[in-house]
Formats: C-alpha cells, sequence, structure tokens
C-alpha cells in the first residue's frame, strides 16, 4: 500500500473517529439538557411547593389573628354593655336611697314604720332581753312606740314582752346631709342584737333597702335589660 492509500485511509478514520465523537458530545449534551430541565423543574415545582406552603400558614396566621381580634372585640363590647347595664341598676339604687332621705320627713308615717321594725326584729331574734341602736335623733320616737310594740311582739309570739335596752352610748350614724354626701350616714330604722351580741338583726331602711335590691336584682335586670339581651 502506498503513501497516497495510507494517507486516505488515514482522513477516513479521522473523519470517523470525528463523526462518532459528535454524535457522542450531541448525546451528552442532550442528555445534560434533559436532566438541567428535569431538575429545573423539580425545583421550581419545591419552590412551588414552599409558597404554597407559607402562603398557607401566613393564611391561617392571619385567619387566627382575625378569630382572635374578634373574640376581643366582641368581649369588649360585652363589657361595655354590662357596664352600661350596672350604670343603669347602680343609678336606680342611687335614686332609691335618695328617696330614703324623706321618709323620717313625715314623723307619724315614720313613727308607725320605726314602731313595725321593732316589732319585725323582735320577732326574729326572739330573744328575752335585747339591745336596741338607733340614730340619736330617733331616741325620742323610739321610746313613744317601744311599750306598744313590745306588747305587740308578745302578743304574736305568744310569749313574754323581752327587756328592751336602748344603746345610749352607741348610735347609728346620722342621717345624710344631703343628696352629695359621702360620709356614713343612715337613713333610719333600728338595729337590734341580742345581749352577748351573737345574735344581730339590721333592721335600718339602708339595709332593707340592700337586701330588697339583692333580691329584686335578677328580676330587675330582666325587665330593663330582656330585650337587649334577645
Amino acid at each position: 500500500m502506498n503513501d497516497a492509500d495510507v494517507s486516505k485511509q488515514i482522513q477516513q478514520m479521522v473523519r470517523f473517529i470525528r463523526q462518532e465523537a459528535e454524535e457522542k458530545a450531541n448525546e451528552i449534551s442532550v442528555a445534560a439538557e434533559e436532566e438541567f430541565n428535569i431538575e429545573k423543574l423539580q425545583l421550581v415545582e419545591a419552590e412551588k411547593k414552599k409558597i404554597r406552603q407559607e402562603y398557607e400558614r401566613k393564611s391561617k396566621q392571619v385567619e387566627v389573628r382575625k378569630k382572635i381580634e374578634y373574640s376581643m372585640q366582641l368581649n369588649a363590647s360585652r363589657i361595655k354593655v354590662l357596664q352600661a347595664q350596672d350604670d343603669v341598676v347602680n343609678a336606680m339604687k342611687d335614686s332609691a336611697s335618695r328617696g330614703l332621705l324623706n321618709v323620717a320627713d313625715d314623723k307619724n308615717a315614720y313613727k308607725k314604720l320605726l314602731k313595725g321594725l321593732i316589732v319585725q326584729s323582735l320577732l326574729r331574734l326572739k330573744e328575752p332581753s335585747v339591745l336596741l341602736r338607733c340614730r340619736e335623733v330617733d331616741v325620742g320616737l323610739v321610746e313613744s312606740v317601744l311599750e306598744d310594740a313590745k306588747r305587740e311582739y308578745a302578743e304574736k309570739a305568744k310569749v313574754h314582752a323581752p327587756k328592751v335596752t336602748i344603746d345610749k352610748h352607741v348610735y347609728l350614724p346620722p342621717p345624710p346631709s344631703g343628696a352629695e354626701s359621702h360620709g356614713r350616714s343612715c337613713s333610719g330604722g333600728v338595729v337590734l342584737a341580742s345581749q352577748d351580741g351573737k345574735i344581730v338583726f339590721e333592721n335600718s331602711l339602708d339595709a332593707r333597702l340592700d337586701v330588697v335590691f339583692r333580691q329584686k336584682l335578677p328580676e330587675i335586670r330582666k325587665r330593663l335589660f330582656a330585650k337587649a339581651s334577645a
């Protein structure tokens, strides 16, 4: 084989090797491109998933905050309503307390009331000997009705008339000096106690108002606020 044939054969081998190399390179390039696209798609999907998860997490946080805010506003509104209702109820009690200021003005009616309060107190205590306290300004009126009150109690309880001692050392607080007075005061009535002081029955007008108000409070609230709560 001469040199020309050898050279030609070598060139053919070179072209063959080059073609195979190019085909191989193309295959590698295509495979790399496919792998890159697959990996890119996976990365994109992974990021999308993260974004969706983050959105869901933040959406839940927003929803929780909205519920908390709504609950706080609802509670605040309820507290305001309850406070407003308490203000109305307390205003009613204050009005009733101011009305007690005039009870003692009618001496005859107040005298009759004192007698009834004393009889009621004796019936509750049922003691043979009691100590009676009243306002200092009421001592004269109490003394004027005391014997009648003792007799009435004895008839009702079917017992002997008790010994009733008016305490002239310790008195109930004086009458209110005015509607805006904030000191200790008493609108009238009496307080009776057993001689040993173990049993006390407070039958002052202020105490009776407190008792009646506590007893009637559910009914008062129902009448005033039934429509508001419906």
